[in-house]
């Protein structure tokens, strides 16, 4: 992590007020540097045989002014090793954008339709009220009849990324960097319980623990439970 984000752990976590330009100093002298932020290798393509397009309703307007107003999803790749042999799993999470919570994740052994729909399903088993805008891009889970049926009958209006257009799904993309940055690159699992267990880890972390600066210096779980608490 940088220095502005480990002066804010020291202050918030460990009641320890020093300013920006010592904790600088401190990490140019120990070497301490966070990981290069990466562009995202490549987009997904659109589905051969979609069954369902929707417009881009989001439009990349990624304010919201309440919890469950608008929900953004995708999918990513994670490997580790067993001798020379390369493995994968995936993760499959939904983003809330008014507090950036992690609303439901799934990790799954194959990117496919079941990982989706289970991702789906607890979320809505998690937050039942909710009816939000659900943004995804053009990936084949999300143009199939199944999942377009899920969101019908959940009264959620369905929005999706132009194709090879990253940004239009910022947000998510933006999710994927931080957690491998701060808790994949630079690393090598040579288990599949080890990665999982990170994964799973990292986003307890990152919605319990984590404080963001465009969250007021709060966590998504702090900052989502203010809202309830205001009203």
């Amino acid at each position: 992590m940088g220095y502005r984000r480990i002066r804010y752990e020291l202050d918030k976590h460990h009641n320890i007020n020093v300013n920006d330009k010592r904790v600088l100093r401190i990490c140019r002298k120990e070497h301490i540097r966070s990981m290069i932020k990466w562009r995202p290798k490549s987009c997904t393509k659109n589905s051969d045989n979609p069954a369902h397009i929707a417009k881009n309703y989001l439009n990349r307007k990624f304010h919201a002014d309440a919890p469950n107003e608008k929900w953004l999803t995708d999918v990513t790749e994670f490997k580790y090793y067993i001798g020379v042999e390369v493995h994968k799993v995936y993760l499959s999470a939904i983003l809330d954008l008014y507090d950036r919570r992690i609303v439901a994740f799934k990790i799954g052994n194959h990117n496919d339709n079941p990982l989706v729909m289970n991702t789906f399903d607890e979320a809505v088993r998690l937050e039942p009220d909710a009816h939000p805008l659900f943004h995804s891009d053009r990936g084949f889970q999300y143009t199939s009849k199944q999942f377009y049926t899920r969101l019908k009958k959940h009264r959620m209006k369905q929005s999706m990324s132009r194709v090879a257009h990253c940004i239009d799904n910022g947000p998510m993309e933006g999710f994927w960097g931080i957690l491998k940055r701060e808790k994949y690159y630079g690393k090598r699992f040579t288990s599949k319980e080890n990665l999982i267990a990170a994964i799973e880890s990292y986003i307890d972390y990152y919605n319990t623990g984590r404080i963001q600066r465009n969250l007021h210096l709060m966590t998504p779980l702090e900052y989502h439970e203010r809202y309830y608490a205001a009203a």
